[in-house]
């Protein structure tokens, strides 16, 4: 038996959800081949993070309005609202690391760079099969897991990227461009952490 009430059709807030982390993969497996691009021609792929986002934006506000409507959710219309926000979050940073890396104008990324990359996707890849269990979340320990294992193997990747960065880097401004993206890969990383916390709590509270 399903943790949480049954829902009426129009109130399936676990397929939206689902939806949401289906955003997540496409966006982190776009900046995957964004970094793996040789010639460091990162247009196309940052209009198709962009449209991704804009995407995700919509349904995120779609989950509001519907959440505003509902007279009966499956868990607490706060975790709701805090889940939608944070997976919403996760597609909103790596959109902002391509932005930057126009931005920057920077045509070449670096092996941290693609490790964050692939750490992100990963993660996606987790949340997305924990979200999809979520309405029967029995099994879903080893997942959380792993996330929580990744999140510990994207901050071991930031400590080595920055302190790579601060010992090599000669052009101050190469600094400040790379430690900002950095920042945000780490950000991200640290944001998929927090669904996995979240679906922790609601888990508690329902068991």
């Amino acid at each position: 038996m399903p943790i949480f009430n049954f829902l009426p059709r129009e109130e399936q807030y676990f397929a939206l959800f689902t939806r949401m982390t289906s955003y997540i993969s496409d966006a982190a497996n776009v900046l995957v081949k964004m970094f793996a691009h040789p010639d460091g021609n990162y247009e196309e792929y940052v209009q198709r993070i962009k449209n991704i986002e804009h995407e995700c934006d919509n349904l995120t506000h779609n989950i509001s309005t519907k959440l505003n409507k509902s007279f009966i959710t499956p868990f607490d219309r706060e975790d709701i609202y805090l889940m939608s926000s944070a997976l919403d979050d996760i597609v909103d940073l790596i959109d902002d690391v391509a932005r930057a890396m126009m931005m920057y104008n920077i045509h070449e990324s670096t092996p941290h760079a693609r490790k964050f990359a692939e750490v992100i996707q990963k993660m996606a890849i987790e949340l997305h099969e924990i979200v999809s269990m979520l309405e029967h979340p029995k099994g879903l320990t080893p997942r959380l897991v792993e996330l929580h294992r990744l999140e510990n193997e994207g901050d071991d990747t930031y400590h080595a990227a920055i302190a790579e960065l601060f010992r090599n880097a000669t052009d101050p401004l190469t600094v400040i461009k790379w430690k900002d993206i950095y920042e945000k890969l780490e950000a991200a990383v640290d944001r998929c952490e927090n669904v996995a916390n979240i679906i922790e709590s609601v888990i508690i509270k329902h068991t």
